[in-house]
């Protein structure tokens, strides 16, 4: 077991911390997905810190270079994550120290935890959106096109799996991107509260430090800086936003997917999916669309994600990390 003062919360207590506890508070299997962002917001940290006389130049260079050497490589795959590091913040802490000294504990000078894993979930959250964005307009002006392009196409429109009335291609296709360019707004909406720095709030009352905020807001490009300390460390409403509007994205997903797979089915026959999205039934001898399948439950599956987050925020960012991932890959 580590030493004390190794450990996140070992600085003023004598005994060792239970082994399950450790377990328990161990966050590192799947935060160190934040490790990129990490380093960025330590590095433009560091700057502050050299700007308001905390660190010499030499000082900020020597922590830089480690950052760099260890954003390296966690980039190649070959970070060792070793028992003692509880988050991933610990870790990077460690392998900073590890690698330039004694100097790399000036880096949290006047930060908290507090205000570091908000900015690092915001800045998760801020580029992950982005991605979201961009595939999603894609998919919007696909189905836009495609509508244009096929708009003569006749089909029977359905309720209850039975027809209807006849409709066009076209209005079933732009039902879809109506729908999901709802969905491309709230994602917006939420980006643009996310896009708000909380760094140098401290662990509650601020920095007294003489951080420059702006600076900070600049070299992690955020768009306007937090009004209220307090706030910015404890709120999480942006997280429920985000998973509310993920939500609806992926019940928009996968209601296209099913929709999809139906037409492709040979008792339906208005479309042929590319053999790319096809398996294969071989009991009995039909084509399956099982990608598609798959791919609708597992949009399904994430929506609990919303329900089951945790009013503590030390809770909350595992929360994220699945719908996030699942939205980009869609």
């Amino acid at each position: 077991m580590a030493g004390k003062g190794n450990k996140l919360w070992g600085g003023r207590f004598s005994g060792s911390t239970d082994a399950i506890m450790e377990m328990l508070n161990a966050s590192i299997s799947y935060d160190q997905r934040l490790a990129e962002v990490d380093i960025q917001g330590s590095m433009a940290y560091a700057k502050a810190l050299e700007k308001s006389g905390i660190l010499s130049k030499a000082e900020l260079e020597k922590i830089l270079g480690g950052l760099e050497k260890i954003s390296e490589e966690w980039s190649k795959g070959v970070f060792g994550v070793i028992q003692t590091d509880e988050d991933i913040h610990t870790a990077n802490e460690r392998r900073l120290k590890e690698l330039i000294g004694d100097v790399a504990g000036k880096l949290h000078t006047g930060r908290s935890r507090n205000d570091q894993v908000v900015t690092d979930l915001k800045l998760f959250m801020k580029n992950s959106l982005s991605i979201i964005s961009m595939h999603l307009l894609r998919l919007i002006e696909t189905l836009v096109e495609r509508a244009a392009i096929e708009i003569d196409v006749i089909l029977p429109g359905y309720t209850h799996l039975q027809k209807a009335q006849p409709i066009r291609w076209s209005q079933f296709l732009l039902s879809h991107a109506v729908a999901l360019t709802r969905d491309s707004e709230r994602l917006g909406e939420v980006k643009r509260r996310i896009n708000v720095l909380p760094l140098g709030s401290g662990a509650l009352a601020g920095n007294p430090l003489g951080i420059d905020r702006e600076l900070l807001c600049s070299e992690l490009d955020f768009a306007s800086i937090s009004l209220n300390s307090m706030d910015a460390i404890s709120e999480r409403d942006f997280v429920v936003e985000f998973l509310s509007a993920a939500t609806l994205l992926m019940i928009h997903l996968s209601k296209m997917a099913e929709d999809l797979i139906i037409y492709s089915t040979s008792e339906f026959g208005f479309l042929t999916l590319s053999d790319t999205y096809w398996g294969w039934a071989l009991s009995v001898h039909q084509a399956d669309p099982a990608p598609g399948a798959w791919h609708k439950g597992s949009l399904r599956m994430n929506i609990p994600q919303q329900w089951s987050l945790n009013s503590d925020s030390l809770n909350s960012t595992k929360s994220v990390f699945s719908p996030a991932t699942l939205s980009r890959s869609c």
